[in-house]
């Protein structure tokens, strides 16, 4: 069945609106961007932005639901892959590296987010720890098909390497910021994994 124009320009424009905050709200910073500079950007008008986001608020969680869902594609498809938990770990490390090297980066979208939302109770506060929280638990969960104890600490650690490279790639040398990264994780694993240790292969 054909759809007529009516019926497919709501998808459109919120596929457009989406695409607008995705970009501006990641490169600039979500407060200092209002709704009336996405809908030009988007070629909307404000009733159409409405109609499909009750508030800004709603677009930002939206913003945040779409970089989750490329981060847990990039988990799954390391996961889906079904190489040892600590090839996975180093898949997951290396696609982490991959977007600090890549053009345009400027820190964690999540962590950037929450820094401008502190209040806990706010919707775009919660996405945040959401997101956070299903990231600890994926990273717990490898680290104790290596060792089951204690997984959780080491998962945290790994979580705070992370952000600590997120925060510093957009300030340091991309390329050192990393190497420091993946040495960090390769130190955890080895540490977390003990006399069950192995080297990866390229090494």
């Amino acid at each position: 069945m054909v759809r007529s124009e009516s019926e497919s320009r709501p998808s459109e424009a919120r596929s457009r609106l989406l695409k607008t905050a995705i970009r501006v709200f990641y490169a600039e910073g979500i407060h200092a961007v209002g709704v009336d500079r996405i809908v030009a950007e988007a070629q909307v008008t404000r009733a159409t932005f409405y109609r499909h986001f009750p508030s800004k608020e709603s677009l930002v969680v939206a913003y945040l639901n779409e970089a989750d869902r490329a981060i847990r594609g990039q988990a799954d498809a390391a996961v889906a892959a079904g190489l040892p938990a600590a090839d996975t770990i180093r898949t997951i490390s290396a696609s982490i590296a991959e977007g600090i090297r890549s053009p345009g980066f400027r820190g964690c979208a999540f962590l950037n987010a929450v820094a401008e939302y502190p209040d806990p109770d706010h919707p775009v506060h919660q996405s945040v720890l959401a997101h956070r929280q299903w990231f600890l638990d994926t990273i717990t969960e490898l680290l104790a098909k290596i060792r089951e104890q204690p997984a959780e600490p080491a998962a945290r650690h790994f979580v705070m390497m992370r952000d600590g490279a997120m925060a510093a790639g957009c300030l340091f040398d991309p390329a050192l910021v990393c190497e420091t990264f993946l040495r960090g994780v390769e130190g955890l694993l080895k540490a977390h994994a003990a006399p069950s240790y192995t080297e990866p292969a390229d090494m």
